[in-house]
């Protein structure tokens, strides 16, 4: 692990709270987790978290680095772009991150996946990122313009923004924070 690993953004950090409360309804799913940017620090938190990733590497520095701290974070090596990519029974989590992904034919399978008022934190790179020297650039990895909450047609947005910030790096992101409903919609969905 020569590479530290980056702290969390902003929009994970104002979540803590949220996340807590979020997670007396089932544990905590971070996809695409990566070597535990957000992982880490939630379990720190006193949350239960399940970390999902395809690398077996960043697993395994994830799992290095919360032993370290003397933490243990359950993990599954998953590729989350196959159809069986996300083995859990559905409204069995408090709340899903994901944060620098996008696979659009998963955001279904997410919102199935929240508890009833479970949150939905996510936060991803729009087409603006495309002006800057790093960062995806292909279509299917960039957001378009207010397309994110379309994703989540099932879930209560409670905030929505798309932003471009200069520090640590530039990029331009879209940040959703939603709810699955407590109670079914007169439809009964």
């Amino acid at each position: 692990m020569a590479e530290r690993t980056p702290l969390p953004s902003a929009l994970f950090n104002s979540q803590i709270d949220a996340l807590r409360d979020a997670g007396r309804l089932g544990p905590v799913l971070d996809l695409a987790c990566g070597r535990g940017r957000r992982a880490v620090p939630a379990v720190r938190a006193g949350l239960p978290l399940i970390g999902v990733d395809r690398s077996a590497q960043f697993l395994s520095e994830l799992r290095a680095r919360a032993e370290a701290l003397g933490e243990d974070i359950p993990v599954l090596q998953a590729d989350l772009e196959r159809e069986c990519g996300l083995p859990f029974r559905e409204e069995g989590f408090g709340a899903v991150l994901v944060f620098r992904y996008l696979h659009r034919p998963l955001c279904e399978r997410i919102s199935e996946l929240l508890a009833p008022g479970g949150l939905l934190i996510y936060e991803t790179f729009t087409e603006a990122q495309r002006q800057y020297a790093h960062g995806p650039k292909r279509p299917e990895f960039l957001l378009r313009a207010d397309e994110l909450p379309e994703l989540f047609t099932s879930l209560e947005v409670t905030s929505y923004e798309e932003v471009q910030n200069a520090h640590p790096r530039p990029e331009a992101v879209a940040r959703l924070i939603a709810r699955k409903p407590r109670h079914p919609g007169p439809n009964g969905s």
